[in-house]
């Protein structure tokens, strides 16, 4: 605690009058990308393991969070005490199982508390539920968001009952693709819908299956960075310039690079 308001004091210090000018010029508004980046930076060192370099980025996000505890201060909203009160608050609400009759639910009976008590929280805010979809950011990665949506969905049973179904309803929105793409009158906004189609049907696939899309994308990424880069050395050790070669000629050389590849594929829960 002497640490935190150690923070907490020098955070109030820069906002002062006799403090750093680029400190004071911030907003809540203005924060937002800060906020964002140092989220990633975290991601990135959970990613690739490295102790420090997690404790650092870490203090770096918890410092986005004191900063706009000490705008609201400031405007007179709330304090950083409060923000941790309330979170200890909803922690010990939303696990009466631990907190108050002592009981050793499973993960799954955890969760489903957990959305009850939510639900319970927000009614006596005066918040009721209007829909079942209600609660999921607009501003989430698009990824994300979708996944959200078709989760919500599947909890009252609006779900597909096989992973064979998304396939074949993924290569019906395919066709509904590739039938505007084949169209001598072809509308660039009914291609954007299709599209937007395909890539939701396969959010779903994904979900269905238990394996985080965003993951997924993200070891496609690297797998494709990982092939391209080896591409670009494979053609300096011909003496030849990737940007130089046709189209056969680059292809010859991702073979080569896909067949010496070893990356291996996550696991341990990073699905």
């Amino acid at each position: 605690m002497k640490e935190i308001q150690r923070v907490l004091e020098i955070m109030s210090t820069l906002r002062g009058e006799n403090g750093c000018n680029w400190d004071k010029e911030q907003t809540h508004e203005s924060l937002i990308p800060h906020l964002i980046e140092e989220t990633y930076e975290v991601i990135d060192a959970l990613y690739f393991p490295n102790k420090e370099n997690l404790k650092e980025e870490l203090g770096d996000l918890l410092f986005q969070i004191i900063f706009h505890c000490q705008i609201a201060k400031e405007e007179k909203k709330f304090t950083f005490e409060d923000v941790a009160k309330t979170l200890g608050d909803k922690l010990i609400f939303r696990h009466p199982h631990i907190f108050e009759n002592q009981k050793n639910l499973s993960a799954e009976e955890v969760l489903k508390n957990w959305e009850q008590l939510k639900t319970k929280e927000k009614e006596k805010k005066g918040i009721f539920q209007e829909s079942i979809l209600d609660g999921i950011p607009k501003t989430f990665p698009s990824l994300q968001r979708a996944e959200k949506l078709q989760s919500k969905a599947a909890k009252i049973g609006f779900d597909w009952s096989s992973p064979q179904e998304i396939v074949e309803k993924i290569y019906e929105e395919l066709e509904e693709l590739n039938e505007e793409l084949g169209n001598p009158q072809q509308s660039k906004e009914r291609i954007f819908e299709e599209l937007g189609d395909v890539l939701f049907s396969v959010v779903n696939l994904a979900r269905f299956l238990d394996i985080s899309p965003e993951l997924a994308l993200r070891y496609a990424n690297e797998k494709f960075e990982s092939r391209f880069r080896k591409m670009e050395n494979l053609a300096k050790e011909k003496n030849q310039n990737l940007q130089t070669l046709n189209l056969e000629e680059m292809e010859e050389l991702w073979k080569i690079s896909k067949e010496q590849e070893k990356q291996s594929i996550p696991t341990n829960g990073t699905f």
